[in-house]
């Protein structure tokens, strides 16, 4: 059983920075990333970091958040700057499953964590 645990969430002033973490556990993946979710909104992506460290994001987060990935602990960050009241809702880490790639984030079915709330005003 793979267990993703989301933390770091909260409310922030709009400019403000938070920082969320997903803990894997024991599991190893391949590539693991951030999607979110709005209100009225499909889940959208919002950046992935692989197993040689590339990293990728959607355009409306580029230049404002970061992906990385402690290795040694097994966790995923996103580093959250310049945050805009657009940016809130709840966020969900994913990871694909054994043996897949990046592109299983957004075309097969990675195991999810249950998500942590971000509210920017």
């Amino acid at each position: 059983h793979v267990q993703l645990v989301e933390s770091g969430g909260g409310s922030v002033q709009a400019g403000g920075s938070l920082r969320l973490s997903c803990a894997a556990s024991t599991y190893r993946a391949n590539c693991m990333g951030w999607f979110r979710e709005s209100p009225g909104k499909e889940r959208q992506a919002v950046g992935h970091i692989g197993s040689d460290g590339s990293t990728d994001y959607a355009r409306a987060v580029k230049d404002r958040f970061t992906v990385s990935k402690d290795n040694a602990k097994n966790i995923l960050y996103l580093q959250m700057d310049s945050l805009k009241p657009e940016d809130s809702g709840m966020y969900f880490c994913a990871a694909v499953r054994s043996g897949e790639r990046c592109p299983a984030l957004y075309h097969g079915r990675p195991y999810w964590g249950q998500g942590t709330q971000v509210t920017v005003s």
